[in-house]
Formats: C-alpha cells, sequence, structure tokens
C-alpha cells in the first residue's frame, strides 16, 4: 500500500529527517519506501489542503483527461489546469500523456492509496 503524507515542517527538520533516511538506507536497514511532501510555509500546505478534492475526484471518477475532470467536477479547465500542475509538481499526482482520437491528452492519476496529514509540528 503506497501511503502519502503531508506536513510541515522546517528546513532543518526536512533536512534532519533527510540525512537519517539516507543512512538508514546506507545501512541497508530502510523498511520500505515512504513518500512525504513536507512544506515549510504555510501558504502552501493550505493550498495543497484546500484543492484535495481534486484529488479525491481524480481516485473516485478516473478520469481520461483533464477536460472530462473539469466536467465530472464542474470546475473550469483553467484553474483546474493550475492546480493540477501545483500536484503535479508536488508529487501527489502524475499526467500520463497519450493520444485519443489524434489529440494529445494528459491524464491524471494519483499512485497514493491513502494521504494522511501530519499535523504534529505544525
Amino acid at each position: 500500500m503506497k501511503e502519502l503524507v503531508i506536513s510541515i515542517k522546517s528546513s532543518s527538520e526536512g533536512m534532519s529527517d533527510l540525512r537519517k533516511a539516507f543512512k538508514s538506507i546506507v545501512k541497508r536497514k530502510a523498511k520500505g519506501a515512504k513518500y512525504e511532501i513536507s512544506f515549510d510555509n504555510r501558504k502552501s500546505f493550505e493550498k495543497f489542503a484546500k484543492n484535495i478534492y481534486v484529488l479525491s475526484s481524480i481516485i473516485k471518477f478516473k478520469p481520461s483527461s483533464i477536460y472530462e475532470l473539469a466536467k465530472l467536477s464542474g470546475l473550469d479547465v483553467s484553474n483546474l489546469n493550475k492546480i493540477v500542475v501545483f500536484y503535479e509538481a508536488m508529487g501527489a499526482l502524475e499526467l500520463k500523456e497519450s493520444t485519443k482520437n489524434g489529440r494529445q491528452v494528459k491524464k491524471p492519476t494519483v499512485p497514493y492509496d491513502s494521504i494522511k496529514i501530519d499535523l504534529k509540528a505544525a
């Protein structure tokens, strides 16, 4: 099961976690993959949390394109595309390009089974 953890951490806490993870990999004591997105400012975290319904819609509807997702969720394509680009840059979703009826389309997919929000550091 792939779980994505979202958290707010200072840059020093993030680097400390990265060092610990690297040391466990070097010692070959890593226990499976861990996927985490850590924000060092509240504004980006709130943007992520405010639009989490987009990730939920992708999981629920399994759209074949961003345009289809916009129609199913009742959102403007332009605004939705900005949210999708943000999530893709964060690593929370993937865009798979394909050709459909002679047109290039980008299919959004969420590669995680669950998303956990860790507010301990907030």
